[in-house]
């Protein structure tokens, strides 16, 4: 048997690193549609952009990030529990100092204990009503702001080339493996063949 037969496995290795090494690249390339031989090609995610945008931002605002989970968020008690203390400064620091500077003659006839209890009136007031103004924010927010589609006209215009760079950032390692992992079988193939002709020959 020809020395050249040795030669199929690194060849063979070389075709399947290449071969992967392409299909990655095109993962993003080429950007714009290009005939070639009557055929036009494009990379998968320019060509699939606009769809990838509308899926995900179906799935974003209905799995992800719905009204509901925000409504769910701003009007909860817990949450609400977390303001009053800010709440409650503002309400005390009215009462006992802005009041005098909008109305002097009022405040001369209003002790600390009216100033308590006024305080603490506006605070029950406030916490009954807070949850009520904040379910009310929601419902208008749900109706101002389209979350589906932000979603899909920011990733519609997203830039090829910075997700390219991010995926290659994150994932790597993982390409490098699919190139690998390609010139592996490539040169088992090749070492198939060689040995197969082999047998062949010797028979």
């Amino acid at each position: 048997m020809s020395s050249w037969f040795l030669l199929f496995p690194l060849i063979s290795a070389f075709i399947g690193w290449l071969t992967n090494w392409v299909a990655i690249k095109m993962l993003f390339h080429p950007r714009e549609p290009k005939r070639i031989l009557g055929i036009t090609f494009q990379g998968i995610f320019p060509k699939r952009q606009q769809k990838f945008a509308e899926k995900l931002g179906k799935l974003i605002s209905e799995e992800f990030l719905s009204y509901e989970d925000i409504e769910a968020k701003i009007s909860n008690p817990e949450n609400l529990q977390q303001i009053m203390p800010i709440i409650e400064n503002h309400v005390d620091d009215f009462l006992r100092n802005r009041l005098k500077d909008e109305m002097p003659v009022v405040s001369m006839f209003i002790g600390d204990k009216t100033i308590e209890n006024l305080k603490s009136l506006f605070m029950q007031e406030i916490q009954t009503l807070l949850p009520v103004v904040m379910k009310q924010y929601a419902a208008n927010l749900k109706t101002e702001l389209d979350l589906e589609q932000i979603v899909i006209t920011k990733v519609a215009a997203f830039s090829s080339d910075k997700l390219e760079e991010i995926l290659f950032q994150i994932m790597s390692k993982e390409f490098r493996f699919i190139e690998i992992i390609g010139a592996v079988i490539g040169f088992l193939i090749g070492a198939l063949q060689v040995v197969l002709t082999y047998f062949i020959n010797m028979g």
